[in-house]
Parts: structure tokens; C-alpha cells; sequence
């Protein structure tokens, strides 16, 4: 298992739910209807990621929350942004940039 693996599964608060020599699965549960699975890949990422992913929390943790994910690994990434915007770049321990985007009412509001 890799650095990044272990990341995500803790700044998911998922468990690591399979582990073999080339896939890795996590969630947060065995009967869970998603999950993520890893698989490693030879080619290193050279602009940007395959996938883009958001994270966003209550307003009253989010500064939290980002310490949390940073204390976890993360650091912090700058892809050009002008100090005005509503989320925070972050890197995981692979390099992948990730958004913690501003509190939302609801996942898609």
C-alpha cells in the first residue's frame, strides 16, 4: 500500500477494506454502494491530475479540517490562484492537487 492510499483512506474517515499486490480499496464499509479503488501507474503525473477531487466541510471546521488534512500529509499547492477564491489548494502525498471548497448547504449548493 501507498502513502497516498493510507491519506486518503484517513482524510475520508474510510477504512482500508482490501489490499492486494496491485489494488487497494477503501471505504467506509464492506457494503458500502461507493468506494475508491487504487492501482498503481508507471507514468508520473506531469500537468494535471486525472481526476479532480473537492472536499468541503461545515464553515464552523473548515479551517480545522485543513489543518487536519495537512497534519495528515497534504501541503499545500499553488496552481495560480489570486488569494480571492472560495476554496484552498491542497497536494496529497503524490502530488494530486485537491480542492477544500467553501461550506455548502448542500453537496450541490
Amino acid at each position: 500500500m501507498n502513502e497516498a492510499t493510507r491519506f486518503w483512506a484517513e482524510v475520508l474517515r474510510w477504512r482500508i477494506l482490501s489490499e492486494r499486490e496491485r489494488e487497494v480499496v477503501i471505504g467506509p464499509d464492506e457494503t458500502a454502494p461507493l468506494g475508491i479503488c487504487f492501482m498503481p501507474v508507471t507514468d508520473r503525473k506531469v500537468v494535471k491530475n486525472r481526476l479532480h477531487l473537492d472536499l468541503t466541510s461545515a464553515a464552523e471546521d473548515r479551517e480545522a479540517e485543513i489543518e487536519r488534512i495537512l497534519a495528515l500529509g497534504a501541503r499545500t499547492a499553488d496552481v495560480g490562484q489570486t488569494g480571492n477564491e472560495s476554496w484552498t489548494v491542497l497536494a496529497d502525498p503524490e502530488g494530486n492537487e485537491f480542492c477544500v471548497v467553501r461550506p455548502k448547504e448542500t453537496l450541490i449548493g
